[in-house]
């Protein structure tokens, strides 16, 4: 049976764009890339150029509305997620929005009800990366009580990468662009949640250590809106207590990893280098020990495959649809509520009053 034709638009090519999600287009077969906007039509030019997309629009808005086109990749910064995203499901097109879902969750619960409002449409949040390799395996383990009864969740993502106070703002340090997602918060909490139970309260705590930067469109210093520093307490369904070290600022710090501690064993998943390292250990052994897979047990980045699948009715989102990604744009905004008010706040979150 010949497969069904997706025509796919991008409205914002940017790093992430050009490396995963048009690559992984391409690499599906009968899906089209026929139309791109940028922040300018000089750079969509570019990106036309450079990946033979036939046509450049230079209005998001004229994009959205061809009737052209099956499909939309949202691609913008963060402050244009939620506008692009309504707008294209409510011109008939599927949608898959680069990761953070958007600033807050009044946008993301916004988001959600646009693709509630049209349920023969795929709505889809581009997903974390960590974790793929040995996501199937890992569930399935903790599924069997590999760890017994969950105990504590420590996640910790910290590095250098904003320690230097002398390099150019970047957008995730503008809450107006990339809202209240902090650092790494968002992608490492929406990898800790695929293994354990929801998060229902959260006490946080963050500063902004470096709070001047060169402006990226001026040759003055501006202020940094996103803290560098993040540390959060958390309590989970069922009992467990979670540890979130979040840092941009630390030098020699330890990168990123995740350790579940339970009443019979710990898992420890980490990143080194582009690499995932999974280490574990059960009551009675000596010492964490690493976990090797053979190849058809491994999983990895599908999630172009997964959205034009879903397109074509022949598979359903789990990389991540926006229920869950709402549930990752709650946490993060609950941490931002915590440390302003200094005391925790309660998921699923309530409105402020």
């Amino acid at each position: 049976m010949k497969e069904k034709l997706v025509r796919v638009g991008f409205v914002g090519a940017g790093e992430n764009t050009r490396r995963r999600h048009i690559p992984g287009f391409r690499a599906q077969s009968g899906v089209e890339l026929v139309s791109v906007a940028n922040r300018t039509v000089e750079s969509a030019r570019r990106v036309s150029q450079e990946f033979g997309i036939p046509r450049v629009f230079d209005n998001w808005r004229d994009l959205v509305n061809d009737p052209g086109i099956d499909a939309v990749c949202v691609g913008t910064w963060p402050n244009l997620h939620c506008e692009v995203t309504i707008a294209a499901l409510n011109a008939g097109k599927h949608v898959l929005c680069e990761a953070r879902m958007a600033r807050n969750a009044h946008e993301a619960h916004q988001m959600l009800m646009a693709a509630q409002a049209h349920p023969g449409l795929i709505a889809q949040v581009v997903p974390s990366p960590f974790g793929l390799v040995h996501d199937r395996y890992l569930r399935k383990l903790i599924d069997d009580r590999y760890l017994g009864e969950l105990r504590e969740v420590v996640v910790i993502s910290a590095d250098d990468a904003a320690w230097d106070y002398t390099q150019l703002l970047h957008w995730r340090q503008e809450i107006e662009i990339s809202g209240f997602n902090m650092l790494t918060l968002g992608i490492m909490h929406e990898t800790v949640s695929r293994w354990t139970p929801p998060t229902i309260r959260v006490f946080a705590q963050t500063r902004i250590f470096e709070p001047r930067r060169p402006g990226r469109e001026s040759q003055g210093q501006v202020d940094v809106s996103v803290p560098d520093s993040v540390q959060v307490l958390t309590n989970l369904e069922g009992g467990a207590r979670g540890i979130y070290h979040i840092s941009g600022i630390t030098l020699f710090g330890p990168g990123r990893q995740i350790t579940l501690y339970g009443s019979r064993g710990t898992l420890r998943w980490s990143l080194r280098g582009d690499q995932e390292l999974v280490e574990l250990a059960r009551a009675g052994e000596t010492a964490l020990k690493p976990l090797e897979l053979p190849p058809e047990k491994l999983g990895g980045w599908r999630v172009e495959e997964e959205f034009i699948s879903a397109v074509r009715g022949l598979e359903r989102v789990t990389r991540t649809d926006f229920s869950t990604g709402l549930k990752y744009m709650e946490f993060t905004e609950a941490v931002a509520r915590s440390s302003a008010l200094n005391h925790p706040v309660d998921l699923p979150l309530k409105a402020l009053t």
